[in-house]
This record gives C-alpha cells, sequence and structure tokens, in this order.
C-alpha cells in the first residue's frame, strides 16, 4: 500500500544516489548513458521499493529523466509510454469498471457461492474458487472489494466475532488468497502480466498470447489453489457446524438482484466476446486492439460514460506502466542492464535452473514489501540479460518473474486483497505470519516443480 504522504528523506536519498552515479566516471564496460540509465534505475528502486513517492509519480519522474540525463531522446522516452501493453490494461480496466457498474460480476459471484451444498469447508472452497474463478476476467483488487461485502454479509449472518472466530479468519482469508492466486492465471488478473508482457516486446521482440499465458499458468493456479486450502485448513479450525444461514443470505441477495437487465446483458456479451477475440484473434489483431474495441463497444451500447471510466480505472498503474517500460528499454538499450548480468556472472555460476530457483525466490518475497508490478519492472530488464547470457528462454523468464510477483500471502500491503480482508477485522497480522509464510514457500516450490515437469509438456523450455 503506499504512503499518503511523500518521504522527503527517502526522496532526497534518491536523488543523492542519482547524482553521485551522475557525477562518477562511467566503468570499465559501461558507456555513459549505460552509467545514467544504472543511476535513474536505482533511484527508481528507491522510490518504488519504500513508496516514497506513488508509484505512478516515480514512473513519470523516470520518463522525464531519461532525456534530462540525456539517456536517451525525449521522443523516444515519451514514446515509450504508448506501448501496447499500456492499453492493454487500460482496455481491462474499462471492462472491469462496466461489469461493476453492472452488477454482473456480483452476480456470478453470488451464483457460484450458492451452489454450495451447505457444509462449511464447502463453503470456504466455494468462496476460495469463486474468487480466484472471477479474478480469470477483473483484476484481482476488483474481486477482493466486490467480494468483500458479500463475505461479511455471509459472516454477519453466522454471528461470527472478530479476533474470536476463526471460521471468520477463514473466510476472509480465502476470498484474499482466493484471488491473488487465480490474479496470476491470465492477463486480467492483475497489471504485472500485461507489463511484463511489454517489457518482453520492448527488450527482446518476442510476445506472449493471452491463450497461451493461459496453458502456461491456469494449471498451476488449480494446484497453487489446492495447496492454499490444505494450509488454511491446517492452521485455522473450523469453529462453526452449521452454515444453513450463509446459503439463505446469499439467496437473499440474488432475490434483490432480480433478473439479468438488458446492461448487464450487453456487458456479459461484450466480455465474451472479448475474451474469444483475446484467444482465437490475438495474434492478427493484437491484445490491445482487442481490449479498445471491446472498451469502445461498451460507450456505444451505453453501457458506461466516461464518469465511470474516471472512477474505475487506476490510472496510478497506467502512469507507472509508462515509466517502467521506459526504464527497462533505457536498460536494455544502453547496455546497463548486460552490465549488470556480466556483474553478477563474475560472482558465481548460474545455471539455468540455480536461476530458475533464484529468481522466482527473489520475486515471490520481494512483492511482500513493494507493489508487485514495482518487483516486475525491478527485475525483468536484469532478468532478461542474465538469462541471455546463460541460455534461458525470454519467455520463460518472463513467467519466472510475473508469476511468483503475483503470490504475496503474508502482509497487508503486499496486495489490494490481503489489505482488504485484514480490514474486516477477524485477524491481526501476527495471525497469519505463518501460514502465509507457508503458502508462500509452498507456492515457490509448487511453482517450481510445475515449471520443470508441465511447461515441457507445452513446449516452453527453461533454455
Amino acid at each position: 500500500m503506499a504512503n499518503d504522504k511523500p518521504n522527503y528523506w527517502v526522496i532526497l536519498l534518491s536523488l543523492i544516489v542519482l547524482a553521485a552515479i551522475y557525477l562518477l566516471p562511467a566503468p570499465d564496460g559501461l558507456s555513459i548513458e549505460g552509467k545514467n540509465a544504472l543511476g535513474i534505475f536505482i533511484a527508481a528502486i528507491i522510490l518504488w521499493a519504500t513508496s516514497a513517492l506513488p508509484l505512478s509519480v516515480t514512473g513519470l519522474f523516470v520518463i522525464a529523466l531519461l532525456p534530462l540525463l540525456n539517456v536517451m531522446s525525449s521522443k523516444e522516452a515519451f514514446s515509450l509510454f504508448g506501448n501496447k501493453a499500456v492499453f492493454f490494461i487500460l482496455g481491462a480496466f474499462i471492462l472491469a469498471a462496466a461489469m461493476m457498474k453492472t452488477g454482473i460480476s456480483k452476480r456470478i459471484a453470488l451464483l457460484m457461492l450458492s451452489r454450495f451444498d451447505g457444509t462449511p469447508r464447502r463453503l470456504l472452497c466455494c468462496i476460495m474458487l469463486s474468487s480466484a474463478m472471477l479474478s480469470f476476467i477483473m483484476p484481482e483488487h476488483a474481486v477482493a472489494a466486490m467480494m468483500f461485502p458479500v463475505v461479511s454479509a455471509i459472516a454477519d449472518s453466522l454471528d461470527l466475532e472478530p479476533l474470536n472466530s476463526k471460521y471468520g479468519t477463514l473466510l476472509f482469508l480465502s476470498m484474499a488468497w482466493g484471488a491473488i492466486i487465480g490474479g496470476v492465471g491470465t492477463l486480467l488478473g492483475g497489471a504485472r502480466n500485461p507489463l511484463a508482457i511489454g517489457l518482453l516486446e520492448e527488450n527482446v521482440g518476442l510476445t506472449i498470447t493471452f491463450f497461451e499465458w493461459c496453458v502456461a499458468i491456469i494449471p498451476i493456479v488449480f494446484v497453487m489453489l489446492a495447496v492454499g486450502f490444505v494450509v488454511l485448513n491446517l492452521f485455522f479450525r473450523i469453529d462453526v457446524d452449521d452454515v444453513s444461514s450463509a446459503k439463505k443470505v446469499l439467496e437473499r441477495h440474488l432475490e434483490r438482484m432480480g433478473k439479468m437487465d438488458i446492461h448487464e446483458k450487453k456487458t456479459g456479451m461484450v466480455l465474451f466476446l472479448t475474451v474469444l477475440a483475446w484467444i482465437f484473434l490475438g495474434n492478427i489483431l493484437g491484445l490491445a486492439v482487442i481490449a479498445i474495441i471491446s472498451a469502445v463497444s461498451l460507450f456505444i451500447l451505453n453501457v458506461i460514460d466516461w464518469d465511470d471510466v474516471e472512477s474505475n480505472v487506476n490510472w496510478g498503474i497506467i502512469l507507472m506502466y509508462g515509466g517502467a517500460i521506459a526504464m527497462g528499454s533505457a536498460l536494455a538499450k544502453t547496455g546497463a542492464a548486460e552490465w549488470i548480468a556480466n556483474l553478477v556472472l563474475e560472482n558465481g555460476h548460474l545455471t539455468p535452473l540455480i536461476m530458475l530457483l533464484a529468481i522466482s525466490f527473489v520475486s515471490i518475497f520481494l512483492t511482500e514489501c513493494i507493489s508487485n508490478s514495482a518487483a516486475v519492472a525491478i527485475l525483468l530488464p536484469i532478468g532478461f540479460s542474465l538469462g541471455d547470457v546463460i541460455g534461458i528462454n525470454p519467455i520463460a523468464m518472463v513467467y519466472m518473474i510475473a508469476v511468483p510477483a503475483g503470490l504475496a500471502f503474508i502482509l497487508p500491503m503486499g496486495t489490494p486483497p490481503n489489505a482488504i480482508a485484514y480490514s474486516s477485522g477477524y485477524y491481526e497480522i501476527k495471525d497469519i505470519l505463518l501460514p502465509g509464510l507457508i503458502l508462500n514457500l509452498t507456492s515457490w516450490i509448487v511453482f517450481i516443480l510445475m515449471a520443470l515437469t508441465y511447461w515441457p509438456l507445452v513446449g516452453i523450455s527453461l533454455t
């Protein structure tokens, strides 16, 4: 979670570091432009890691610094803000805004939840699966925000007491952890996924289609969901016997919504056609083009207006994207990323397997402390250069960093679903430190095992 106020001491530190690197001579093997790009990168890491400034403001600052310090021309730096990934996520945010406004996302959630057969354990399973499935088609933070009042109503119907009910803790963690795990499954679940693809296109000239991402990651998601459910049930006992009142609450919510209105039907139709187009036409038309056409169609069909977009689209993430992609491009084109990679390799022998283990481990724990998009922006440019020297497939490198970067289960600041669940007041941070750590580690192990055994079956090699 970002700080509301700027941290002037950290900002000053970042500027001092930047000035020092700018004034120092370039080390052997690194150009002056590369040295300056490295200085901007380190300053950005300090600001992104501490949230001393909003992520979006740091992104804008990066774009301004690149031409200011002669790393690249103004035209080149600002043109990178028009990367296809930026417009893909903009279209996805608009689509999610329409789903929230019309209520179709809530209807889908209630329909899924109302199918459980009345046992406490199966209600938890249903909440976790529903959150994960919804995170396939909308951002995980939107899923958690939408599910929160529904889960709160379930907790109230069961007369659960905050801090005294283990089942209350289970309800909200099932919601949060389901959304987090599901959020890595497609390009719609989290902003870091299209950001990683944007960096891949800009640095390597390759891309990953919507369908290819789903094939590579969704099976891993279902294994992780099973592991997450086991971890939850091992650490928190179910202290209620009857949840029939919860089913009645869900049915009442569904009844109050009534039949689907015309706007819900229009949104559902656009969503369905958009996903089909991403899967079957993504290579031909491009994901961003399809996303923008879908967004425009929602206006044409009178589903949403611009006020809805202004209030629901996370403009800060989009601005942060521009800076992250420009920074990654600058590190690659000036040779700074390659220089860092060579520096790392001089101090140790890395094999593709060790690289897989190390960078995914760093990614999954780094994202507990900083934004997952910032974690991707920091690690991926260096990962590409390291992978190039070691001989790692850059597409595999995207998965190795972007997927673990979405799996933060411990701290509220790690990801919005954690923060939303924590705001329920049903548990304290100390209650989830151990189970969250265990799930982080087991998710990392599952990811490694699936990468080594499943990816080769679908044509993804590490080298």
